[in-house]
């Protein structure tokens, strides 16, 4: 269905204003025209939500893999691929080929490389990258461990206006750790790390970004001390943000009971007490931003003994249904939760998308909160069905994703 649209009798989820209300949406020529109530233009194709919730399209920011059945069915109208692919993004033409990949359905955004082949020594060439389509500069899943490559790599993507995203471990004390260090590891005699890796790496690059003024995104964060140290930065004035996946707020690692590779993800599952950090921190707006970190594995990379296997979860379609969990629980409101995943990252990285207002992108979500469903790896959209969350009892469901005005599902 395209052209013009009408989307009747529906909650409209308004992140702008903070609202809940009932009305519609009329879109013409891929753009939003009019919100709430209006007179209905002759002719026009209409979906009537009999009482769903509509909001602006999920902005997912950090996926590993394109998968589009998985982002159509989770809501995502605009997927952030991190530049960790084969090749890695760090030439202009990898990133022209990602951004051209999801058209017109999903829109692929790539971030560009920070050093050549993620490497994290030489430099890649940020700026032919950013005339390629790159909408921000990444480190990959990995930490850059020269902090005066770091240095460079924040003083050249602040002079060409690029945001920075980084992982935050400290190698020096996770190379070969699959778990997080505490008594729980060890009974299970697996290779651990001490939380405080995090804590450390988000230390380091706090002062790097007080030195060079550049704009720095912590793509997950975990812990209570990593959370402390960037609500601290804020509160002086740096231009520091954050984000944190479902699986974060959700699971402790008790979770890797039974050696469950669906559960060994990077950053690892953590202690219950810097969960509940976690929550606080949504809650108090330290957390700018939820993501999925959509890293589909398929059965050869997880089929394997915990510390062999691949780190990552299929998180896309799920993303929406799981954050519902933080409503339910009365963390925050439903306004706010469709602001962290979608109108925060698409403002964060500069990109359409995140709104409701006329002349906006018609880039939607219709949805139901309530339905209940049960999650199931073996009968998932996305092409492997890795989620620590297979089995779970869970309310909330995308019923149709709308981008540019287009009905993809």
């Amino acid at each position: 269905m395209t052209g013009s649209l009408a989307i009747l009798n529906a909650r409209i989820v308004d992140p702008a204003t903070a609202t809940v209300g009932d009305g519609g949406v009329l879109i013409r020529d891929r753009h939003i025209a009019a919100v709430g109530r209006f007179d209905l233009p002759a002719d026009i194709a209409t979906i009537d939500a009999k009482g769903a919730h509509l909001a602006p399209g999920l902005v997912d920011l950090g996926i590993f893999a394109i998968d589009m059945p998985a982002f159509t069915a989770g809501g995502i109208t605009r997927a952030v691929l991190m530049p960790d692919q084969s090749p890695p993004l760090d030439h202009e033409a990898l990133v022209q080929r990602a951004a051209a990949a999801g058209k017109p359905d999903v829109w692929i955004h790539p971030l560009a490389a920070a050093t050549k082949g993620l490497a994290g020594k030489e430099l890649a060439e940020m700026g032919l990258m950013q005339a390629g389509g790159a909408c921000a500069v990444a480190t990959g899943r990995g930490w850059i461990a020269d902090s005066g490559v770091m240095r460079r790599v924040l003083a050249y993507a602040n002079a060409l206006g690029l945001l920075v995203i980084t992982h935050a471990e400290d190698s020096g004390l996770t190379t070969g750790a699959v778990a997080t260090e505490s008594e729980y590891a060890t009974r299970m005699g697996l290779p651990a790390a001490p939380a405080v890796a995090e804590a450390m790496a988000v230390a380091r690059d706090l002062m790097l970004v007080e030195e060079t003024g550049a704009r720095l995104h912590f793509r997950q964060l975990s812990t209570a001390r990593a959370f402390a140290l960037v609500r601290d930065a804020k509160r002086r004035g740096l231009p520091v943000t954050c984000g944190i996946s479902p699986a974060h707020l959700l699971l402790s690692d008790v979770a890797i009971g039974g050696f469950r590779t669906f559960a060994h993800l990077s950053p690892p599952l953590r202690a219950e007490d810097d969960r509940q950090a976690a929550l606080a921190a949504i809650a108090d707006g330290t957390i700018d931003l939820i993501c999925s970190s959509h890293d589909p594995q398929g059965p050869e990379a997880k089929r394997l003994p915990f510390a062999d296997a691949e780190a990552g979860m299929s998180g896309a379609e799920t993303l929406l249904t799981l954050s519902l969990a933080l409503v339910r629980d009365g963390v925050i409101a439903l306004p706010r939760l469709i602001e962290l995943l979608s109108t925060a990252p698409a403002r964060l990285l500069g990109l359409p998308g995140g709104s409701l207002a006329p002349g906006a992108e018609a880039d939607l979500l219709l949805f139901d909160p309530d339905t209940p469903w049960r999650i199931d790896s073996d009968h998932m959209a996305s092409r492997a069905g890795n989620t620590p969350f297979d089995g779970l009892p869970v309310q909330g469901r995308v019923l149709r994703t709308i981008k540019g005005g287009s009905v993809l599902s």
